[in-house]
């Protein structure tokens, strides 16, 4: 198993996952259309985060989706902060 490698095609599939997602739901993560919440972006995705935190809690096998969500939610709260590069985080 070459981990720099499945890097790689994780994050890959992760941007084809997420791009493809805001195609079909017309960048509503970051561009909410507010008809009931009131929430910045970053407020809602933490509100995704925690119920898919719970679905997980409560859910009897971890699932993919879950993950993949979980996952995809994360990139989309650091776009909505504008936490763009990690370079700074690099030890």
């Amino acid at each position: 198993m070459d981990t720099q490698a499945n890097i790689i095609e994780v994050t890959d599939s992760l941007k084809k996952f997420l791009m493809e997602k805001n195609r079909r739901y017309g960048d509503s993560a970051i561009h909410p259309q507010r008809r009931f919440s009131k929430l910045d972006s970053s407020e809602g995705l933490k509100i995704r985060l925690d119920d898919k935190l719970n679905r997980i809690e409560n859910s009897e096998e971890l699932r993919k989706n879950d993950v993949v969500d979980m996952m995809g939610y994360l990139a989309l709260l650091c776009i909505s902060k504008e936490w763009l590069d990690f370079d700074d985080l690099i030890d």
